[in-house]
């Protein structure tokens, strides 16, 4: 563990005690963070390892509130942490998806250069050094490269028209649809829509493949029968339909994810399976699911072994509930036999997964309890061990080296004191050590106390996780208004971690307590857990939050219960929403992209079987109660004051929903504000627009915080 690393532990228990003891000259010493703090702090992203394991690829983003004055580079970083991270590229267009040649010396990523109308493919030797060099032209562009075995190579992802079998189609293509003197999207089945993105009628990813330094692309897809079918699509993403390239170990073939059923996701689940493909093209061979369409199990993001004996890939195990666990599914390679799943103890989701070099370890991500840690696994299969134990803080972007010498783990770590940075894990000694310090000087000036954890019985019988945050300035002998906070999902958690859009600290910074509670239905204790939510959409869910409320100004006395919020976003929405058609406990409620009628949010989002599965049938089923727990049908009850929030370009809870209840609050002369960002989607994103929103939340919870209560 570095010194950094230990320094910087020490100063937040040293914060942590003070602050609990009644000590303020430490705080004292620090200031109260602001957005322009958060939002311009370089943010670290996901590291690219080598190889050898040597070196660490990353990027690193120097965020501006005008987008044209952001800069995002490639940055280096040597594994054993004895030299500092050094900047690679320095271009305005950022670079993404880096991938590193077998023999650790060059890296590809997707950029765009000068004359680039899209994103292409360039080539960076990092051994010799110099210019990054344009590796593709397609007109239609290129992402995530993937180096062959032989380095020779490269595998990459192109959303081309289907009915296109070489370059020149596309472009021909594309002409004509330019040439149009109409406008109109046309549409014949499902889906339409994603997040806040029209999905384009005539594209679909395509698997390439081309050798370095030559201009012959090769389309692996045109003209087979798999993209033919209705329901062709890659793994969906927030941003795109993706295809998990990975090369076959002996070079000669790709295996990627793709569904045959995407069509078919207005009244049944849906799946991706695992196909392999030759790199001279022809039709995909399946290799998981079985003949027929209906959604099981969904596989995706494959990875072979060191040896290239084993495969695995994540497997999102599909049954009767909503919510299904992620496993990791292993097969022998090339005979396809498989082995047990690797699971995570009480069913939890697998969030990433490493093959050691010893090509039977398997390290793993998953969550737990407001932490995402580190477990071991087995290639036999079984449930995985908890590696060590961590007390703050969370682990994203695990990545591991195939021809290390020993188990190398390279991951991103953040808490919500802390700003990404990456950190080279230790399972046997149970720590990690810092590799980059972007961020690390910067937030120790800010007055921002580590989260402290509780955990409560529900009165249903539940055992439920708790996190607060205390106010900066913090005073023992003084009382605080409590802000409840209530996370989307709902199938997430809220985690120790550091992130922008419902900053804890920034929230909490005019003086408050943030509360934060992991419901019913959260990730991170278990598949019974989160699937305790199914049939209960938000009942259940609000009576725990309601009672972690009165447990937490039950053990701490600098609470004051007399002042009490509530707000969320998306599902975190939909619950504010619910708070305010069953209780006044709350002097106000912000909802962001919260529905307000359970049934216009089920024919109106881009997603809507699994809300039809959750409620026990559509919503003309005889039998099937859509009005028990839907907001709107109690609005004679209303009477909460409410901040209502959201992105004009929201396609997951659609702008509809937020003015139904924005109409009804008016009819109902319920006090209210209504914000609309019409630049933005299911988040606010801009840099102006994020300032302006916490402004205007901080002068709502002012209104009704700052006043003390009647005597």
């Amino acid at each position: 563990m570095s010194t950094s690393f230990i320094s910087r532990a020490l100063a937040m228990t040293a914060f942590a005690l003070a602050s609990m003891i009644g000590t303020t000259a430490f705080a004292a010493e620090r200031r109260v963070v602001t957005h322009e703090d958060l939002w311009l702090l370089p943010r670290v992203g996901a590291p690219a390892v080598s190889p050898d394991g040597k070196q660490a690829v990353f990027s690193v983003t120097e965020p501006a509130y005008n987008s044209d004055q952001q800069n995002s580079d490639l940055w280096i970083v040597a594994t054993d942490g004895k030299t500092p991270a050094r900047r690679l590229t320095q271009t305005r267009p950022a670079e993404s998806g880096v991938a590193w040649s077998p023999d650790s010396k060059r890296i590809a990523f997707s950029t765009k250069r000068d004359g680039d109308e899209v994103n292409q493919i360039y080539v960076l030797d990092i051994a010799a050094g110099g210019e990054a060099l344009r590796a593709t032209t397609l007109s239609t562009g290129a992402r995530l490269p993937k180096f062959s075995p032989d380095g020779r190579k490269i595998a990459f992802t192109s959303d081309v028209p289907p009915e296109a079998r070489n370059d020149e189609d596309s472009k021909r293509i594309v002409g004509e649809e330019k040439a149009r003197k109409y406008k109109m999207r046309a549409y014949d089945g499902f889906p339409i829509r994603a997040w806040d993105t029209w999905l384009p009628e005539n594209r679909q990813p395509h698997a390439f493949v081309q050798t370095v330094g030559v201009n012959d692309a090769r389309d692996l897809f045109a003209g087979t029968q798999l993209i033919k079918q209705p329901g062709f699509a890659g793994r969906s993403s927030q941003s795109s339909s993706e295809l998990d390239l990975v090369w076959a170990p002996d070079g000669d073939s790709l295996i990627f994810t793709a569904s045959r059923n995407a069509h078919r996701g207005a009244f049944d689940y849906t799946n991706t399976e695992l196909w392999q493909v030759s790199v001279d093209g022809g039709e995909p061979r399946r290799l998981t699911g079985n003949d027929e369409l209906k959604g099981g199990d969904s596989w995706s993001e494959a990875k072979f072994s060191p040896d290239g004996r084993t495969l695995y890939a994540f497997r999102e195990v599909r049954d009767t509930y909503v919510f299904s666990p992620t496993h990791v599914g292993v097969f022998e390679w090339p005979s396809l036999q498989p082995r047990a799943d690797i699971t995570l103890p009480a069913d939890r989701d697998a969030l990433a997964f490493v093959i050691a070099p010893n090509n039977r370890d398997v390290y793993l991500l998953g969550e737990d309890a407001g932490h995402v840690k580190v477990f071991r696994g087995k290639n036999s299969g079984g449930e995985a061990k908890l590696a060590f134990d961590m007390q703050a803080g969370m682990y994203s972007n695990l990545v591991g080296a195939d021809k290390a010498g020993s188990p190398l783990l390279i991951a991103s770590y953040d808490s919500a004191v802390s700003p990404a940075e990456i950190v080279r894990i230790d399972p046997q000694g149970g720590s990690h050590r810092a590799l980059t310090r972007f961020s690390t000087d910067k937030v120790a000036a800010l007055d921002m106390a580590p989260l402290e954890h509780f955990w409560f019985d529900s009165k249903r019988g539940a055992r439920i996780h708790n996190m607060i945050v205390r106010p900066p300035g913090f005073d023992p002998a003084r009382k605080y208004p409590l802000l409840v906070l209530m996370h989307g999902g709902p199938h997430t958690m809220w985690r120790d971690t550091f992130f922008l859009r419902w900053n804890y600290h920034l929230l909490a910074a005019p003086g408050y307590v943030v509360l934060l509670t992991n419901y019913t239905g959260s990730t991170g204790f278990g598949a019974e857990f989160s699937r305790g939510i199914q049939g209960d959409p938000l009942e259940g869910p609000a009576l725990e939050i309601n009672q972690a409320a009165d447990e937490a100004i039950a053990r701490y006395s600098f609470i004051d219960g007399a002042r009490q919020c509530a707000g969320g976003a998306s599902y975190g929405g939909h619950l504010a929403n619910w708070m305010q058609a069953s209780t006044d406990r709350y002097r106000c409620l912000v909802s962001h992209a919260g529905l307000v009628n359970l049934e216009s949010q089920w024919a109106t989002s881009d997603i809507n079987y699994p809300r039809e599965k959750n409620m026990g049938g559509p919503p003309w089923q005889q039998g099937v109660d859509w009005n028990k727990q839907n907001p709107i049908r109690y609005a004679s009850q209303w009477k909460t004051p409410v901040l209502v929030t959201v992105g004009e370009r929201d396609f997951r809870v659609p702008l509809n929903n937020t003015l139904e209840y924005w109409n009804v609050l008016q009819r109902q002369q319920v006090e209210s504000r209504l914000l609309i960002f019409p630049d933005e989607n299911h988040w606010i994103l801009n840099g102006e627009n994020s300032r302006q929103f916490f402004v205007e939340v901080h002068r709502w919870l002012e209104r009704f915080l700052k006043q003390q209560p009647a005597s």
